[in-house]
């Protein structure tokens, strides 16, 4: 009996959890999780240096006619307070490049300030968002990003990008 009862409290709040969102988002899905692990990643350094097509597919996410994002280190809209409107809301921090798929981590300033990691499928004839996810600030390397991912550190979620 008082394992029947704590069975359905369990059930309920998981439902009632699920229903507010709060099931945490999956981690990288299985067949992208042997390329990021496989595959060499070489460093790309600045916004110029991704694929012309991870460019366009950015710009895209981002919902703008241009890409709109600062450069490592350089000056972007890091808080709400005071906005420069002047300048990109996001900020590349590290992005690398394999011959099949590249990871781009950056962060996003604003009212809702947050680091991000997307990775895409890529070729010189089409590219793809194949993931995306919310991811802890901080790490300074594409290895860094690559290890997050790897332990489930960061998962995966939907926008605001």
């Amino acid at each position: 009996m008082r394992a029947g009862l704590l069975c359905v409290i369990g059930v309920s709040a998981w439902s009632a959890a699920a229903a507010a969102g709060q099931i945490a988002p999956p981690a990288l899905p299985l067949e992208l999780r042997g390329h990021v692990q496989n595959e060499r990643f070489d460093t790309v350094s600045s916004s110029g240096g991704l694929p012309g097509g991870v460019r366009t597919e950015l710009r895209t996410l981002f919902g703008g006619q241009t890409l709109e994002l600062a450069e490592p280190g350089a000056r972007f809209q890091g808080t709400a307070r005071r906005p420069n409107t002047t300048l990109p809301l996001r900020r590349l921090v590290a992005a690398g490049c394999s011959n099949q798929y590249c990871l781009v981590y950056y962060e996003r300033g604003g009212s809702t300030h947050m680091w991000r990691v997307v990775l895409f499928h890529w070729t010189p004839y089409f590219t793809r968002l194949a993931w995306g996810a919310t991811a802890p600030g901080g790490l300074a390397t594409i290895e860094d990003v690559r290890r997050g991912i790897l332990s489930g550190t960061i998962t995966g979620s939907a926008g605001p990008w």
